[in-house]
Parts: C-alpha cells; structure tokens; sequence
C-alpha cells in the first residue's frame, strides 16, 4: 500500500520563527530525538545559525499518523532573503502547498508578499499560519484581518501557533494532511526529477536534493542532466530525516538526493531537471542560468594565497552554482577575481565564507552593476568594471537595470522615507493603505541606488519597522559618468567608479577628502584630484612631509640655513623631473579607500 505524501514549504519573511517552528514539527513528529534536538536543526551552517537566518534550503522527511492512516510529509526549508528568489521558485515548483507564516508581533511584510505571488501564480495550496502567538505584544485579531484581506480567507482558517512553546503545531500537521492535495500521479514511463538544491562533499561529490515528478530512480541507473549535459551514474539514493539515510529508490511525488559521484563545477544547477540516459524525458519547464546583479573584486591580502583563493571559490561554485568568476588583476593590489553575486546578502555570505571555512585574508572593492553600452557602431558590450567604463567624449549609449520594489511602513514614518527615496533617484508609481493602517508603497528605482546602502538606510528612516522586496525590472537609459581619480598627476585606476550625474560632485568631493585623510605625506606637495568629464570638480593638496635640514645649525648668518633650504628645493624640483615623484600608495590605504562606508 502506498503512503500517502504531502509535500509542502515554508513562506516567512526574515526573523519570522520559520525555522524555530520547523524545529517543534521535527520534535512533534518524532523525527529528530529529543536528547539530539538543538535549535535550528535545519540550519546546517555555522553562519546561519550566528545569523539566525536561513541560507541553504534544507529538505526533510517526516512520519505523522492522522486519522490511523501514516502520512508522509516532505517539508523544504527555503531562505527568506529576495537574494534568493529563483532558488525559492524552483522549491515552490517541488512542492503542491506552502504554510504562509506570518509574526503576529509585526504582520505581513514586503518580502512576504512577492514569495506568496509565487505561490499563487503556481496554484499552491496556501495554509496561513501566525507565530509568536505566546508572546504579550502580539495581536493575532489584528492581523488575522489583514491575512483575510489578502487571501480572501474565512478567519476558521487562520492556524495559531508558537514556535517556541509548540502550541497549536499537531493542528498544523493535521491541516497538512488534509488541506495540502497529495502529488499528481506520474504521466510518463520514465524518470524525471527537478533539483533544487545540491552540496558538496570531498568523497561522494555533489550530492543532489530533487522532487520525483515520474518515474523512479535507483541506486546504479545513469542519468544526465537536462541543461549541464553530463551524464552521471548514481552511487546512492536516500531521503533526508534530516540526516541522509540510504533506500532502494525514490518514487513519483517523493523527495530525495542522489549522490552523484560529479568532483567539478558547474554541472549542478538550481532548476534543472534530472533524466535516465537511456529513456531521456523533456526537461521541466522554468529552468534559467543565474543572472548576478551585484558585482565586486575579490584579491588575496598576500598573493602568495592566489592559489588558495581560486581553490577556494572553485569549492564553494560545487555548491553554489550562482556564483560566478573570472580572473581580473590590477597593478596595485595584484592578481583577484571579478565576481558576481545575486544581492548584497550573497556577497557577504560568499565573502564571510572564504573567511571562516578556508582562512583567507581577502580585499573586497567596492560593489557594483552591469551597465549595458552601445557603441556608435552599434556594437553592444556589457561592462561591470568601472576601468572599462568609455571615456569622456566617446559616442556611446548607456543603460542600467532598475528595480520595481515594494515597501511596507507604519505611516508615521512615510515622510522619513519619501525623503530617502528622492535622494536615491526612486520613483513612486502607487501608494496603498492596508487593513492594518500600515502604508504600502510600489516604487521604481536604479539598482546602482540600491547598492548605495539603501537597506541600512531605510531601517534608519523608520526606525527598524519598513520592509523592502524588490525584483529586477528592465534595463532603462542611464544618467551616469565616470569619476576618476588622480593622485600626484596620475590616474589610479583602482578608484575608479562609475556614479550617477546628479550626484558625481559630492560623490568627488567625498572620495577626495577620504584620500586626504587616509594617505600619508611624502618628500613633495602631493594633488589629489577627482575627475568627471574631462574637468577637475574636486581637488586638495597633502602637504609635503618636510626634512628639518637646518636642525644641526646653531647660530651663525642667516645665509647658511638660506643655502641649506635652497639646496633642498632643487633636490626635490629634480626628483619631480626625474619622475620620482610617483606616490607609493599602501595596501592599507587601498582596503580604508574601496571598503564601502
């Protein structure tokens, strides 16, 4: 007899107890012991677990008895973070219903309702489920409405519980059971299986976690992937309880991994779909390359750890195949890599990473975006390094990607925001009040805004209580220049950026006194100029570190020390002319100058 399944996931913006009411259904099911029971079981990372965020999805199985018939219940835990968006779209592809968690402290937030349209335009079964209900501020009447006015939802339907004390979770597992439709049967012969996500170990090679839509899969049948090509003999079927347990096979409508053997990178991708060689199957729809937004330089602090750095991002692409690399130098701070990242959060998830896990003492430039320039003679390139950027005076069209983003706020703090959206080049396309009094704000915007600290600053402007969701929208004409800097005369490239016009003044002046203050003087008068179009917009002279040449003298003429000053005048006017006069410019200097502020 067949076990009935139920596959479902998690919607909840960050900090909303996903992860802690994951951990009271592992306990309630008995799926994990109670003397190996530890907060966050699901997070197997250190990071997420000092970070209280979830960062990795995390499938795993459980066994629930409802109405004397034992139910199978597959659950992925999904990142909160926009960062990952496509990731959280193929696990909703995997699975026939989501619990919308919702803090009953703090209500629907931004980053929940794109993940809910998800959802929705996927046909999943929603379940709406408020947390922290054990907690003295919280208002479950009151938000309760507003999840009624978003989903069109009877009150009955609204789950209470409490991720901390357990409360009301055997009622969601039994609303699992009834209100999630089981898988659809198979309508191939043959396997197919959509994967959305994969690890990495040092013996097995990657080892792939993915949903059987048809078919079944064995341990020694040979596979390929559908988009990667390769194909691949499988050493080992198992399910994830949540540790990895072996069996024979994985059926229609279950999840699973499959170790795959695979030791290079590249192959595994998020969404791609999993087919037998012999007896191959279309592939799933809705499979897309990763596309990074956020780009930034990553070099070793000595290059005697180059090396190790390649191998180090090499190990983290086996399980993370939205990173992405080419190898860049620059004559200052030696041999790196340009990389690219999905968001903010990635870059320092990646970076924080190839610091704990492999010891590497590494210096991160300054994030930025692809901007898209067509050439007079209608070539198209795109550039994300501000040293390509065109010069001045080159006939070139420039465009950026924008952003449509969404922002929730109470209304006190709606001027607050408006202010910051006008200094970060937003528009406001519509503005919504919701059931709760809460402002709802659709705004447009440069991405290269967004990389401008725009988060910090939005949790400033109200004081922690906005949420912003965003989503890459089309590539617009930009009004951006290059802002260069010189430093006795000569260009440093490395300092180079590329800056919005309205902003590239203020922008000079301040990249120009931060020189100012982190350079040290040398023997001569040292310039530091920034550049925008051809034309000096901001400049400041360092003083020269002068030599006491006079100290020894004691007494005597005048004409003595005047002799002595002379001579150090000429020394110095001669080692301008002999080009001696190039500034040496610290590693030290350089991290103080490319860390973001």
């Amino acid at each position: 007899m067949n076990v009935p399944i139920r596959n479902f996931s998690i919607i909840a913006h960050i900090d909303h107890g996903k992860s802690t009411l994951a951990d009271r259904m592992l306990e309630t099911t008995r799926t994990v012991e109670a003397r190996k029971m530890q907060a966050q079981v699901l997070d197997s990372m250190e990071l997420e677990r000092e970070r209280g965020i979830t960062i990795k999805m995390q499938p795993v199985r459980m066994k629930y008895m409802h109405g004397g018939v034992e139910y199978q219940l597959n659950l992925i835990d999904t990142p909160g973070h926009i960062d990952f968006s496509y990731e959280v779209s193929r696990a909703l592809k995997a699975v026939e219903g989501v619990l919308l968690l919702i803090d009953s402290t703090q209500g629907i937030q931004a980053q929940t309702l794109t993940t809910l349209q998800m959802a929705k335009e996927q046909g999943l079964a929603i379940i709406p489920v408020l947390t922290k209900t054990d907690m003295g501020h919280s208002r479950p009447t009151e938000i309760g409405d507003s999840v009624i006015a978003l989903l069109g939802c009877k009150r009955e339907d609204i789950l209470l519980v409490s991720g901390k004390t357990g409360a009301g979770v055997p009622e969601l597992l039994e609303a699992i059971c009834e209100r999630i439709p089981a898988p659809r049967p198979s309508e191939l012969d043959a396997y197919r299986g959509l994967i959305f996500d994969f690890t990495y170990s040092n013996h097995r090679g990657v080892i792939v976690f993915m949903r059987v839509f048809d078919g079944e899969v064995r341990k020694g049948d040979v596979l390929c992937f559908a988009a990667g090509g390769k194909s691949f003999t499988v050493l080992e079927v198992g399910m994830v309880t949540p540790g990895e347990v072996p069996c024979d096979s994985i059926r229609a409508g279950e999840i699973g991994y499959i170790v795959t053997g695979i030791k290079e990178p590249g192959v595994a991708n998020v969404g791609d779909t999993l087919t037998l060689v012999k007896k191959p199957a279309p592939a799933l729809p809705g499979y897309a390359p990763a596309r990074p937004v956020v780009w930034a330089s990553i070099f070793p602090d000595s290059q005697d750890d180059f090396t190790i750095l390649r191998q180090a991002l090499d190990r983290l692409k086996l399980s993370d195949s939205s990173l992405s690399y080419e190898e860049e130098s620059s004559g200052v701070l030696g041999r790196g890599f340009r990389c690219g990242f999905l968001g903010m959060l990635h870059l320092e998830i990646v970076t924080e990473r190839l610091r704990r896990e492999f010891s590497l003492e590494i210096i991160i430039t300054a994030p930025s975006i692809a901007y898209e320039i067509t050439f007079d003679n209608g070539t198209v390139e795109s550039i994300y390094a501000a040293s390509r950027f065109p010069d001045h005076g080159e006939k070139v069209t420039v465009r950026e990607p924008w952003i449509l983003g969404q922002i929730i706020s109470p209304p006190e703090h709606v001027g607050n925001i408006m202010t910051l959206l006008f200094d970060h080049e937003a528009g406001i396309l519509e503005t919504e009040v919701l059931t709760d009094g809460r402002n709802l704000v659709t705004v447009e915007m440069p991405l290269r805004e967004l990389m401008r600290n725009f988060f910090d600053k939005l949790k400033n402007a109200s004081s922690g209580y906005a949420s912003l969701s965003y989503e890459i929208a089309e590539m617009r004409p930009a009004s951006v220049v290059r802002l260069d800097v010189l430093v006795a005369e000569e260009l440093i490239t490395a300092f180079s950026r590329v800056v919005g016009e309205r902003r590239a003044e203020f922008d000079a002046r301040a990249v120009v006194d931060k020189l100012y203050d982190n350079l040290p003087r040398s023997q001569f008068t040292t310039k530091i100029q920034a550049k925008v179009r051809g034309k000096i917009i901001a400049s400041r002279s360092l003083s020269a570190l002068r030599k006491d040449v006079t100290g020894y003298l004691y007494g005597g003429d005048i004409t003595r020390k005047m002799k002595l000053l002379e001579k150090q005048k000429k020394g110095k006017k001669k080692a301008l002319e002999l080009g001696k006069s190039r500034v040496n410019i610290s590693p030290e200097v350089f991290m103080k100058m490319l860390k973001s502020d």
